[in-house]
């Protein structure tokens, strides 16, 4: 597809559909941006790559979709991507602007009341070294519990899709976030995988005691934004938000989500 638009869209992406957390914020502050979203579906779930291999498939992606697409400023709404890639990109490309999604340890750090985080993640984004030391930056008068799940960013992909969860299998996921200690419990779960909020309502539930789930997508909305050049009396192009999967594939529930989102498939 073609840039039909003066305005260059902005392009959104996620190893799956969890980026549509922040899509969804982003176009209520960007309201004249179009919007490209890529889905690469075909390389999901990402936490079962070799890291070497990951950051190559990355790169070689933004290389082509820099070259289609030609946007004026790419998120990367996936936390195990930008932890791995995101200086590889800028490097890479540095006439592009990214923004980055990263675990939001700070914030949490800020709010907690106990001094017990928990970081709700994925397997890659835990081990990243990115991670440790955004801890060792923002947090280090906390006890911080990394948690990273094999299995929760494939659940909220069914979930978001329709089809039914068991609470054992959740709870089986996030258990480990709540310590109780000391007389101290933790307060403050970060969700460092934008598929997480899909299931925000079901861990809300099923948490033994309530907790702040911290969710990023506002954040990362809003650092686009400062990112996108406001031009006076622009529109939104007519009928131009679109989705893109890697895979050249989407099932039906997944293309008739896109459309929930306003976005063609």
């Amino acid at each position: 597809m073609t840039q039909t638009s003066e305005l260059k869209p902005v392009l959104m992406f996620d190893s799956g559909i969890g980026g549509l957390t922040v899509l969804r914020e982003a176009r209520v502050l960007m309201p004249e941006r179009g919007f490209v979203y890529i889905a690469d579906d075909a390389g999901f779930p990402y936490g079962g790559w070799e890291e070497p291999a990951l950051k190559e498939r990355i790169l070689s992606l933004f290389e082509k979709l820099l070259k289609e697409y030609d946007p004026e400023v790419c998120v990367i709404a996936c936390n195990t991507a930008f932890t791995l890639a995101g200086a590889d990109l800028r490097e890479k490309f540095p006439g592009m602007t990214f923004v980055g999604t990263v675990p939001a340890i700070k914030p949490a750090a800020e709010r907690t009341r106990s001094g017990l985080v928990s970081v709700l993640a994925t397997p890659g984004t835990v081990k990243r070294a990115y991670t440790r030391d955004l801890i060792q930056s923002f947090a280090t008068q906390c006890h911080v519990r990394l948690v990273g799940s094999e299995n929760l960013a494939r659940m909220a992909e069914a979930y978001i899709r329709g089809e039914a969860i068991s609470d054992e299998a959740v709870m089986a996921e996030i258990e480990p976030c709540f310590i109780d200690k000391d007389g101290k419990k933790t307060d403050i779960v970060v969700l460092a995988c934008t598929h997480y909020p899909f299931m925000a309502n079901v861990f809300r539930r099923l948490a033994p005691w309530p907790v702040d789930w911290l969710d990023p997508a506002e954040a990362i909305a809003r650092q686009a934004r400062r990112k996108v050049p406001l031009v006076d009396g622009a529109e939104h192009p007519d009928n131009y938000d679109f989705a893109v999967f890697t895979s050249g594939s989407p099932d039906f529930a997944t293309r008739r989500l896109m459309q929930g989102f306003g976005l063609r498939a």
